[in-house]
């Protein structure tokens, strides 16, 4: 790996996804800047280094056999966009954004949009299907079913009453 003064913002990024891969969250951390921000597009932001670290840790444990590979990385300047594929079993000790572990077979893909400054990580904009993720694990109906018909059916018919209390 080169040094810090030498390496390219293609090569920091390199090593913070294969830290991820060998699901190593304190050697991804060392790639962050102290104080540097990963927003995960509606989960909320995480500071470098503890909240990215305890992310982390906490995903690993939740799915310990986390699979990850990048698909496809592009990089212009200082910014790297990295397409990514996860897989795993959610069977681990902890729980996944409130939910226990049942064991259910997970595959997700992401897009993250990362800076570098000075050979660190400062900002990171990650983007996924939480959507999906929340389907793969049963806290939502699969699409297109019966459920989750039923669940569409009684968000629109709150919807509507809401409507006609506001105009009442």
């Amino acid at each position: 790996m080169a040094t810090a003064d030498t390496q390219t913002a293609r090569e920091v990024v390199t090593e913070y996804f294969d830290a991820l891969a060998a699901r190593d969250p304190d050697r991804a951390v060392q790639t962050w800047k102290p104080g540097g921000v990963d927003d995960f597009f509606g989960m909320g932001e995480l500071t470098a280094p503890d909240d990215i670290r305890a992310y982390f840790s906490n995903l690993f444990a939740a799915i310990p056999d986390w699979q990850f590979e990048v698909i496809d990385m592009v990089t212009e300047d200082d910014q790297v966009a990295v397409h990514w594929r996860a897989a795993g079993t959610f069977d681990g000790t902890e729980k996944l954004e409130g939910f226990a572990p049942n064991g259910r077979s997970i595959e997700m893909r992401g897009l993250d949009v990362l800076r570098v400054e000075d050979g660190q990580i400062v900002s990171n904009h990650a983007y996924t299907n939480a959507m999906e993720l929340a389907r793969q694990i049963g806290a939502l109906p699969p699409a297109g079913s019966g459920q989750e018909k039923a669940m569409a059916a009684a968000f629109n018919a709150k919807t509507s009453l809401a409507k006609r209390l506001r105009r009442g």
